[in-house]
């Protein structure tokens, strides 16, 4: 592993640790130039996804590009990073799981809004807003109000 830093070949592995769904490891790293310290991840990958496009432009899956969309939209809420880390897993194994190895960004966008959903309603609309292209501050109101109207059915 080559250091993010100075760009040394050699690594020193200091601390490894499992995640807590089992589906990664986490290792701490320093590098044996510059001393510098940084934090890798493995991943399981069962197979190579395709994702296609809204324009029908096929490229790579990309775990990492998920992962900080997530991210992005859980900015400041007080979720442990190893929730983050659980939900881009669920994610990720359950697009692997399907039949077809491609995926449509659009179903992407639905798995990664339901599951944001059960996490945290702020980082729920926080993602819809981009997802939905949100350019209107009517466009928050309609989707806050359709949220809460689902909300009290659920109640009664």
């Amino acid at each position: 592993m080559h250091c993010p830093f100075c760009g040394h070949p050699a690594t020193q592995v200091k601390d490894t640790r499992v995640s807590d769904d089992g589906t990664s490891i986490r290792r701490r790293r320093s590098c044996l130039k510059c001393g510098a310290r940084f934090t890798t991840f493995e991943h399981v990958q069962l197979r190579d996804l395709i994702v296609i496009k809204k324009n029908n432009v096929r490229v790579p899956f990309e775990r990492e590009k998920l992962y900080q969309s997530i991210l992005l939209a859980v900015g400041k809420r007080d979720i442990a990073h190893s929730k983050i880390e659980q939900l881009t897993n669920s994610i990720v194994h359950e697009l692997e799981s399907r039949s077809e190895p491609e995926i449509r960004s659009s179903d992407i966008g639905e798995l990664v809004m339901e599951s944001l959903l059960s996490l945290d309603k702020v980082a729920y609309v926080r993602y819809a807003s981009v997802y939905k292209n949100f350019t209107k501050t009517e466009d928050f109101e309609e989707f806050v109000a359709k949220l809460t109207r689902k909300n009290d059915r659920k109640k009664h």
